[in-house]
């Protein structure tokens, strides 16, 4: 189950990613505020699959 929720933050990462690539190649963001929300959803994305990471690899040495 952790697995799947992993895979799901690192897919949500990588569209988050590429979505904020795609904001800031457009150039219509002039403040740049729209680039910044984006970078927040990236970061909070990440932090959720390095936590899922975190958990797995407990999980495998308590198992152990």
């Amino acid at each position: 189950a952790l697995i799947i929720l992993l895979v799901l933050a690192m897919a949500a990462t990588a569209y988050v990613l590429v979505r904020g690539v795609i904001a800031m190649a457009s150039g219509k963001d002039v403040t740049g505020q729209a680039q910044q929300d984006w970078m927040r959803k990236r970061v909070l994305f990440q932090a959720v699959a390095v936590v899922l990471v975190a958990l797995i690899l407990i999980m495998a040495s308590a198992g152990s």
